[in-house]
């Protein structure tokens, strides 16, 4: 395991990921990293907010 995929994911790879988890696409190493390393209220705020902007267009 490089030090990048031991850092806590940035806010981009946390919404890369959010979007990836919409439309059922994730890569198992990214599934790994953000289960392993990263904060779950990040991922359920821009996934609330991925489905809000969804549900307005």
């Amino acid at each position: 395991m490089s030090d990048q995929d031991k850092q806590q994911p940035s806010l981009w790879q946390v919404a890369q990921s959010v979007g990836a988890a919409l439309f059922g696409v994730q890569t198992s190493k990214n599934y790994e990293r953000d289960f392993s390393h990263g904060k779950p209220s990040q991922y359920i705020i821009l996934g609330l907010i991925a489905v809000g902007i969804l549900l307005l267009l």
